[in-house]
């Protein structure tokens, strides 16, 4: 199945996957349904040094407190650490909840309790607010940990072997997401036409360039696991939390579709605070704080071509190593 093919049937798919089959990316280990508010301290410095473009006071006079709901760890980093004092610098008054579940933040964020979430990509969203019937909208990219191959006993895709064996995640999401990335690699092919969401090895059409032995693990054991297997497949929470550089990885998915977003009540869009947050998550302050702070994480869409003046040597390095191994399977599936 080719590349093009995966990509044109994503956005059809998405919908008709339940929540329960859609796995986050980047988010909290844990599934312990809790809460924690944290009020900001305006006292705290921008960890770019650099003065928010927006004049004090300038701000949303109906408005003037946003409350922000994450899951906890990076996207909590990212309001605690730089959003929040752009957001205080501008004159709001700002407050961090952190969960550590998956369905309470956009309840929460419905019943009125949060004004904008952020911690998950827009397949679960779209399920999620289908099934609930909730009125939410998504509203800007954030950078996330995407999901990635890394070395096991080889440390190069070149290495590549008939009888090699690979270790994937075990849940059927990021199942499917290891085998599309297989594909793209030339690895493997997948069945034309088959939903890349749901993709499982019965849609497997031909495994015999390598006989790859996929290993499946609870995607927790992936990294723990890496020296049992020739290559890894991790998905980038569970890289980072093992100590692992995203920068590291071989190969990462290509797809922008599991990038994650945020997410406001559909009566809230065209609001000034929301366009302030949009721009705070999108300033140049933002994107130098994102690049140094989380090097191979899958950056939004949107800031395109001038991402690249925002890297350091390391992480410009490590997207040039990306696509060079990109163009390299490309030229291995046409063999």
């Amino acid at each position: 199945m080719k590349l093009t093919d995966i990509s044109r049937q994503l956005a059809s798919a998405f919908a008709a996957v339940g929540v329960s089959g859609l796995v986050l990316v980047g988010c909290s280990n844990s599934s312990a349904p809790e809460a924690t508010k944290e009020q900001v301290n305006e006292t705290e410095t921008t960890t770019s040094g650099e003065t928010n473009s927006a004049a004090k006071g300038d701000i949303d006079p109906d408005h003037t407190k946003i409350v922000i709901g994450t899951t906890e760890g990076d996207f909590a980093d990212m309001v605690r650490n730089q959003v929040k004092k752009t957001l205080e610098d501008q004159g709001y008054e700002v407050e961090l909840v952190t969960f550590t579940d998956y369905v309470r933040p956009n309840l929460a964020l419905a019943e009125g309790d949060l004004d904008i979430n952020i911690f998950q990509h827009k397949p679960y969203l779209d399920t999620f607010k289908a099934e609930n019937k909730l009125d939410l909208v998504e509203i800007f990219q954030v950078p996330t940990a995407p999901l990635g191959i890394y070395s096991g006993k080889k440390t190069k895709l070149d290495e590549a072997f008939k009888g090699m064996s690979v270790s994937a995640p075990n849940d059927p999401s990021n199942f499917a997401r290891a085998l599309v990335m297989m594909n793209e690699l030339g690895w493997i092919k997948l069945k034309d036409n088959i939903d890349p969401l749901t993709a499982s090895k019965a849609d497997i059409a031909d495994n015999s360039k390598y006989d790859i032995k996929i290993v499946e693990l609870e995607a927790a054991q992936l990294p723990r696991a890496r020296d049992e297997v020739d290559f890894a497949i991790i998905n980038g929470n569970y890289a980072t939390d093992a100590g692992i550089k995203l920068t590291d990885a071989l190969f990462q998915e290509p797809s922008f579709a599991y990038v994650n977003w945020s997410a406001v009540k559909a009566s809230d869009v065209n609001k000034k605070w929301v366009k302030d947050i949009t721009e705070a998550y999108n300033s140049d302050a933002f994107k130098k704080y994102a690049h140094d702070s989380f090097p191979g994480y899958k950056y939004p869409k949107i800031w395109g071509a001038d991402d690249k003046a925002h890297m350091g040597n390391s992480e410009e390095k490590a997207a040039d190593t990306t696509k060079t191994n990109t163009a390299a399977s490309e030229s291995e599936k046409t063999k």
